[in-house]
């Protein structure tokens, strides 16, 4: 049985640990790129997704070949092996080697050239400042306790003119009771910002596990807002919602991608 210890508790830890643990089960975020979709890419024809269901729109990235893209908590083999078989220079980094893992064996499955960093995404010292054309951050800063720290790193790391795409939970998703929206009700419990570790313990115990990280909800004014302080301006928007018939998703959009860029000095 899996059990949660409040003593010298990590959350980083924690997390690194459950995605180590999801890479090797069949719980998947993003499934790993099929065979066909790598050779649709080498064709030039690519589609890649960063919330649950939709992938975000071809022009958003016109030009990506030959160009050095960094996806940000991207491990998992889906959108690094997708744009390096483009002919993108990709580096994918997760704060997580066995997902990581997953993008070294498909590079090494169809011969593509692929970097992994096992890094925090909230700190990229490793990487040098404007050296990225764009940066792909599939949906995941809902694991991070502070999102502004990783809008920072990603301007700091693009070139002028370079582009984010991120994707991002809504906030109105951490608002109702989980075991209630589960059964297809929706109970409003929680505010935002929302954090798993606010949770009374017996319920923490419950949520939490070996295969289910810690969540994090962002307001907006840092997921969007954060954006824009950090030197970001903001181009277009997309929205996603969850399958498999969520409550929440027949009535709002649960899911928003954003696509900015740094200005030019």
């Amino acid at each position: 049985m899996f059990t949660l210890s409040a003593k010298n508790f990590n959350a980083h830890e924690f997390n690194r640990e459950a995605w180590d643990r999801i890479a090797t089960s069949e719980q998947r975020w993003f499934t790993p790129a099929t065979d066909q979709q790598i050779e649709q890419a080498r064709a030039g024809q690519f589609a890649i997704r960063l919330t649950a269901t939709k992938d975000i729109p071809t022009h958003w990235m016109d030009g990506v070949t030959g160009k050095k893209v960094l996806a940000l908590g991207g491990g998992g083999g889906h959108q690094g092996p997708i744009l390096a078989a483009v002919g993108a220079d990709v580096t994918v980094v997760d704060l997580s080697d066995q997902q990581l893992e997953i993008d070294r064996q498909m590079g090494a499955r169809h011969g593509l050239s692929v970097t992994t960093l096992q890094a925090d995404m909230t700190d990229l010292g490793q990487l040098e400042s404007e050296s990225f054309d764009w940066v792909i951050n599939p949906c995941s800063v809902n694991f991070v306790a502070d999102v502004r720290p990783v809008w920072r790193h990603a301007a700091r790391v693009l070139k002028p003119g370079g582009g984010l795409i991120a994707g991002v939970m809504q906030p109105v998703n951490f608002l109702f009771d989980a075991v209630k929206r589960d059964r297809g009700k929706l109970k409003v419990r929680f505010k935002i910002p929302y954090s798993d570790l606010d949770l009374p313990p017996d319920e923490l115990q419950d949520t939490l596990g070996p295969e289910r990280p810690i969540d994090f909800g962002h307001s907006l004014t840092d997921l969007v807002g954060g954006q824009l302080d950090a030197g970001l301006v903001l181009t277009d928007i997309m929205e996603d919602q969850w399958g498999g018939g969520d409550v929440l998703s027949e009535h709002i959009a649960t899911f928003l991608v954003t696509r900015a860029v740094k200005l030019s000095s």
